[in-house]
């Protein structure tokens, strides 16, 4: 390929289409006709000396070599749209687009009620999506473009990413309401050690362990619980409490906004749990971006209201 003469409008035609895997869709994307997607493609496989795309029933399936080049030409074009875009302000009220958030369900209760309100006042033609968090593997939703921002515990992240504290959330114990164990102990106080360890708990865990913090905290103190339930969401968690005798540890945030309408009491653990901090990231080639810096600004103020006391000072 002679990069002097290539027509590099056709790198946005082969970025449509890795997109939308459908030459349709790519014209709509583009504003292009459908003949006009077609005939760009026959010159990028030409020029590229690669197939680029096999029809795979009514979508185009990326070769080896299309799928390599597909995020560093995603990287380059939003790179170059960055350097030409004319200086402005940004006006949420006239803004549109679409901001991913990977993230547990706590933010399901936590986070979107607050953001949709938000939205709806101040930038009625942005969308908030909620992504599952996958677990080990938000780091790669973030670079595969799958989510522009990630909410999750504090750990090491890589330096192409960027960081902001949010919270700290201290965990608290549920059980529903007249739970035959638990009659002596006053919602609020301390759940005795040993009638902690004797009853059952259901435990979030989106990759399935039957072990977190909590188990963790008790092993200091030489102690340990009966696991036995775990489900993959924080809602699924305080459904089972509510409606059986098991008990769970769950974050004081979420147990406080659910537990009226679910009929839970809230306790103390007999053990103490160091409370986590909860940071948002995301991909640093997103840190100029209007939209997103104005999101992800939006989005550290409302959870930075989750904050516990002066401990929590960040």
């Amino acid at each position: 390929m002679n990069f002097a003469t290539f027509d590099l409008n056709l790198m946005r035609v082969l970025d449509a289409i890795l997109r939308e895997g459908s030459t349709v869709q790519a014209g709509k994307r583009l504003n292009m006709s459908q003949s006009a997607v077609s005939g760009a493609l026959g010159r990028l496989r030409h020029s590229l000396g690669d197939e680029l795309f096999v029809r795979h029933g009514n979508r185009l399936v990326p070769t080896d070599y299309a799928k390599s080049v597909e995020l560093p030409l995603r990287e380059e074009l939003d790179r170059l749209a960055a350097i030409l875009a004319p200086p402005s302000t940004f006006d949420p009220a006239t803004a549109e687009g679409t901001f991913r958030i990977t993230a547990s369900d706590f933010f399901a209760e936590m986070l979107m009620p607050p953001l949709a309100d938000l939205l709806r006042k101040q930038a009625p033609g942005v969308r908030a999506q909620l992504v599952d968090l996958v677990p080990n593997s938000y780091i790669d939703s973030l670079e595969t473009y799958h989510a522009d921002l990630a909410l999750i515990p504090d750990q090491s992240i890589p330096d192409w990413t960027s960081s902001r504290p949010l919270f700290y959330s201290s965990f608290v114990v549920i059980a529903r309401r007249n739970h035959l164990h638990l009659t002596s102990v006053a919602p609020g106080n301390t759940v005795p050690v040993d009638l902690f360890c004797e009853l059952g708990h259901a435990l979030f865990s989106p990759q399935g362990n039957f072990s977190a913090m909590g188990d963790a905290a008790l092993a200091k103190v030489g102690r340990r619980r009966k696991v036995v339930m775990t489900l993959p969401v924080f809602s699924g968690v305080c459904r089972a409490v509510a409606e059986s005798d098991l008990i769970a540890l769950v974050p004081r945030q979420l147990a406080e906004r659910v537990a009226p309408q679910m009929g839970l009491e809230i306790y103390r653990p007999p053990m103490p749990i160091d409370p986590p901090l909860i940071i948002a990231v995301w991909h640093r080639r997103s840190a100029s971006n209007p939209l997103h810096r104005w999101m992800r600004e939006k989005v550290i103020a409302l959870m930075r209201l989750l904050n516990e006391g002066e401990q929590t000072a960040i």
